[in-house]
Parts: C-alpha cells; sequence; structure tokens
C-alpha cells in the first residue's frame, strides 16, 4: 500500500541551456536538488516536487515564447514555476514574456548562483503549491502529496515504484512507451537494468489496477511497448 509513504523532498531545475548538462545535483538540509535539460517537449523524466523552468528567449529549435506557452498546456508542467531569460533588459520582451505565461525573468547569461539564487528566494511558495497537487484522468486519480492511487474511488495498492510507472504513463496517456523510454522516464538508467524488468513492472501494476476494478486500461502493443488507454 502506498498510504504512509513520505513525499521526496526534491526540488527539480529544468534549462532549455546547455548549461544544464553541466550541472551537478546535491542535497542541503534535507532538500534534493537536481538539473537537466528542458527540451521543446517538455521533461522527458519522472519528476518528483516542485519544478522550475528558466527558458531562453531564443532557442535553437523554438521561441523561447512558445516553449512557455507549451510548460503551460503541459499538465506535468502547469504549475512550474517559470523563468524567462532574456537577452537584454527590454521592457516589451518582459512584458511579451509574462503575457506568454512567465512568473517571472532575469537577464541572462545564466550561471549556477544566479539559478539558485533564483530558485532559493520562492521555494516555500513553490512548495505549498506543489503540495496539493492531483492527476485525474478518467476514473484515475492519483493524489501526489498522500502518494497514493485510486480508481473509482477505490484505493489501488501499488508499490513505490508502480506508483512511479502509473503517474509516469498518466502524464503521457494515449501515448505507446517502449520499455527503454519507461526506464528513462522512471529514472532508472544508472545503473543500467534490463529492459525485460519493466515487463515485471507492468504485471505488478496490471494486477493492482485489476484488483482495484480496471482491468484492460494497461494495454500492451506488441513489438513497440505498452499504453495507458484514456477517456
Amino acid at each position: 500500500m502506498t498510504r504512509g509513504l513520505a513525499a521526496v523532498d526534491a526540488i527539480n531545475i529544468f534549462l532549455t541551456d546547455r548549461l544544464a548538462e553541466t550541472l551537478e545535483g546535491f542535497e542541503q538540509a534535507g532538500t534534493r536538488f537536481t538539473f537537466a535539460r528542458l527540451y521543446p517537449d517538455g521533461p522527458r523524466q519522472l519528476v518528483d516536487g516542485p519544478i522550475w523552468a528558466f527558458v531562453d528567449w531564443v532557442m535553437d529549435d523554438l521561441a523561447g515564447l512558445e516553449m512557455c506557452r507549451r510548460l503551460r498546456a503541459d499538465p506535468r508542467t502547469a504549475s512550474a514555476h517559470v523563468t524567462m531569460v532574456l537577452e537584454s533588459d527590454d521592457v516589451d520582451d518582459r512584458r511579451r514574456a509574462l503575457r506568454a505565461g512567465a512568473d517571472d525573468y532575469m537577464v541572462g547569461p545564466l550561471d549556477r548562483t544566479a539559478v539558485l539564487d533564483r530558485v532559493l528566494a520562492l521555494h516555500s511558495h513553490q512548495r505549498k503549491r506543489h503540495s496539493a497537487q492531483r492527476i485525474e484522468l478518467g476514473a484515475l486519480t492519483i493524489d501526489l502529496a498522500a502518494q497514493q492511487a485510486r480508481w473509482s474511488g477505490k484505493p489501488v495498492a501499488l508499490r513505490p515504484n508502480e506508483l512511479r510507472l502509473l503517474r509516469y504513463f498518466a502524464e503521457n496517456p494515449n501515448q505507446v512507451l517502449s520499455r527503454s523510454e519507461l526506464i528513462v522516464g522512471l529514472g532508472k538508467v544508472d545503473p543500467p537494468i534490463d529492459e525485460r524488468t519493466v515487463d515485471v513492472w507492468i504485471g505488478r501494476l496490471r494486477r493492482a489496477l485489476r484488483s482495484a476494478g480496471a482491468d484492460s486500461v494497461l494495454r500492451t502493443v506488441r513489438s513497440l511497448g505498452y499504453v495507458l488507454d484514456a477517456p
């Protein structure tokens, strides 16, 4: 059962800038800080805890304003704190960034100190926003604060790993996800694991869902992977 498990105290910092690839995560006062690159399609792994996104005004393959709009439209990142990183302190650019959904802005280039100063200054407010986060998908509800899933109101008995797996499917509904994508999404790449391990995870998740009344919501797509069929 997942009831009683403590939520992970973590802060996830995403940057569209390649700087993210050079920054190492760390722990401080019981909180884990992680850094990752932010791509046009959003986070490429499961994210526990509040999200801070630093979006460059100019990106290689997408305008920063469009990136900001995508973050607000994506259920995974809709409540993220978004900082637009401007090339210069231009009044019109500031206004456009805020209209696109940014929470604030700063002038680049970024460095580790500037990023952490911005995150730590407002962390307490973002934590309160995240604590009430829920994922609702048809009959499925995942309460991230309580670390519990329910199907039509009935608790789904899940181990922590299977709860994370279900959450990843719920954040990517109606998409066929390969074994390798699920491994990356759950952050299981280091140390590497055999892809067939995913089949064991899926089996456990299916049995738990079936016990709660969800018989066929998780489907196998032969030779490709698995998909959570959502209404």
